[in-house]
């Protein structure tokens, strides 16, 4: 079922990308503008269809969005059914189409995991409380200690643990995150049959856990260890019935705050990074790219991150691919040269001061813009890399 999911996932994240082109597209073909290209992913091309309107349809070898290619795409050009011809209120639309797409598409899909049971991700996360069941609580393994009585057992990353019990005694339930430390502190010591879910399937382990003497001299370390040795996380699915619209809403604009968290923390490691290369301070620079690349994600890092999700079930699949919808729709607001906000940002200041870019300009600026997100997205390529392999 996880495969089944992790498939339905990456053609979700595809379709963000088609929804996404489909909302310059159609928003071109309404202004007026000839439509040249609609490209699912950058090139080298892999496949090519001409369609009976004219224009082409192809998919490209690069993962990294999709692009929608206009007659006259210079701000100059004046050719009937150009872009460059087009007034700035089409042009406007043309360009905040995208945007608007993956908005609608997380907020619909928002509206609909708060109906059917949202996950919840985020300690304080928007809701309305008079409308909010809650569907289940699982408690499951983040992380297994090397070494571990959970290790030696063979207890796994993902697994969901049940129940906790000495041997031909009644298991003693694992309800919340909170309560397995003092379950397992009350069994320190001692052997203990541990009942856990992977992949759908009812198992259970012997082990035996650490004394209080173990744990106590471990605390004195580095390593500090605990009676079972892992980390456990809580998984919390909720659910609403009429407020659906407005936690998703409010969901969309806690998700969009942390956005623009993470991004201040990655620009100040790139600043960091810049100045450590620059002034030859190794640690600076190496502090740098971590802080920087630890809050985004390349090609790599969406396909795992995916990966978990569909392994946690099809509400934290679907919670993924909105959240990505979201912030597609928030980076490609910003003026970032060659995303659609830079490209919208630009116009809208040419316009201001009267004085539109001269085709060679505006190339070169795109260009630069294009060559340092691809750098960016090859920088955390590589992290990522280190990172799940």
């Amino acid at each position: 079922m996880a495969i089944v999911l992790l498939i339905v996932g990456l053609i979700l994240f595809v379709g963000l990308v088609v929804v996404h082109e489909f909302g310059h597209f159609i928003m071109a073909r309404r202004g007026g503008v000839e439509v040249e290209e609609f490209g699912i992913f950058f090139p080298p091309r892999l496949f090519k269809h001409k369609t009976k309107a004219g224009w082409d349809f192809t998919i490209n070898a690069l993962p990294l969005g999709g692009f929608v290619k206009l007659k006259g795409e210079h701000d100059t050009d004046t050719e009937k059914g150009s872009f460059g011809a087009a007034s700035l209120t089409t042009k406007t639309k043309i360009m905040a189409a995208g945007v608007v797409m993956n908005l609608l598409t997380a907020l619909f899909l928002l509206t609909f995991l708060a109906l059917v049971g949202m996950p919840k991700l985020i300690d304080n996360q928007f809701t309305i409380k008079q409308d909010t069941t809650l569907v289940s609580q699982r408690v499951l393994i983040s992380y297994v200690e090397p070494g571990s009585p959970a290790q030696k057992a063979g207890l796994q990353s993902e697994d969901e643990i049940t129940a906790i019990s000495l041997p031909g005694y009644s298991p003693v339930s694992i309800n919340d995150a909170k309560s397995l430390p003092d379950i397992t502190k009350n069994f320190a010591g001692k052997t203990v049959d541990v009942y856990y879910i992977r992949a759908g399937h009812n198992d259970q382990a012997r082990l035996t856990l650490l004394s209080q003497s173990e744990v106590a001299a471990s605390d004195k370390t580095n390593n500090p260890k605990g009676y079972l040795g892992i980390v456990p996380t809580e998984f919390v699915v909720q659910r609403s019935t009429w407020s659906a619209p407005i936690v998703a809403i409010g969901l969309s604009a806690q998700v969009t705050a942390l956005t623009f968290q993470g991004l201040g923390h990655a620009l100040h490691g790139l600043g960091s990074l810049i100045a450590g290369a620059v002034t030859g301070n190794t640690t600076a620079r190496q502090n740098g790219q971590t802080a920087a690349s630890a809050q985004v994600s390349g090609p790599v890092g969406i396909y795992f991150i995916l990966k978990n999700g569909s392994m946690l079930g099809y509400q934290y699949m679907l919670l993924i691919i909105a959240i990505i919808s979201l912030t597609l729709a928030i980076m490609n607001i910003l003026p970032i040269p060659a995303l659609d906000g830079g490209r919208l940002w630009l116009t809208l200041a040419t316009r201001a001061i009267n004085k539109p870019l001269s085709p060679k300009r505006e190339e070169m600026i795109n260009a630069t813009g294009f060559a340092v997100l691809i750098s960016l997205i090859i920088l955390v390529t590589v992290v990522d890399v280190k990172r799940f392999f």
